[in-house]
């Protein structure tokens, strides 16, 4: 995809949010989009949602279930749009976004697209960054992350988000887990990946 192209779509993004804003009306039918018929209407709503979000994830809080509910929309962008709208609402309503974990892991997984599985484990990062009990939920998925798409595309934003995920409220046994995991990488690889991996370990408190 071109830069022109991706600029285009996030100015066209920004217009629908800015006319939506402080419109409710418009702004209901852009939450009502995500489950309409439509994949193109549910892809530009979810899309301008996620604009939005940047700006005002407590006006997004309420519409939480929708947001949920959207990943199981089949199209990718829907979904890694959602999911970007969710990582920004972990810090508002937690225990809504516990409700989005099926929906991660499905996208975490998914073949077709990388951005998807990016933004799915941006998203179970951020989640299981907040508690010591959503650590220990989230690990086992993002411990098989790092070993499927390791040297993928997305590895190196993943591996961000994973370095993200080392200075939360991780339970000692994910801590332990993840410095065993990372050791490797510290040890024998190079450049930003052996930075990064020695990073992590120096988080949790690995040798």
């Amino acid at each position: 995809m071109s830069e022109k192209t991706v600029s285009e779509k996030t100015q066209r993004a920004k217009s629908v949010v800015e006319e939506a804003f402080g419109n409710e009306r418009k702004f209901h039918q852009l939450i009502d989009a995500l489950s309409g018929p439509s994949r193109r209407d549910r892809q530009n709503a979810a899309a301008a949602l996620a604009f939005f979000s940047k700006d005002h994830p407590e006006l997004m809080a309420s519409h939480a279930e929708a947001v949920v509910d959207a990943l199981n929309r089949p199209e990718a962008r829907t979904r890694w749009e959602c999911l970007d709208i969710l990582t920004l609402l972990v810090d508002c309503v937690p225990l809504a976004c516990d409700e989005a974990v099926p929906g991660a892991e499905t996208a975490l997984f998914d073949e077709g697209s990388g951005p998807l599985r990016l933004a799915a484990l941006r998203f179970l990062c951020k989640l299981g960054s907040t508690t010591e009990a959503r650590s220990e939920r989230v690990w086992p998925l993002v411990d098989e992350a790092i070993q499927c798409f390791h040297g993928d595309l997305e590895f190196s934003d993943m591996l961000s988000a994973v370095t993200d995920f080392s200075t939360g409220a991780l339970s000692p046994r994910v801590k332990k887990e993840l410095a065993a995991r990372m050791s490797f990488d510290a040890s024998n690889s190079k450049g930003s990946l052996k930075r990064r991996a020695q990073q992590i370990l120096d988080n949790v408190g690995g040798a």
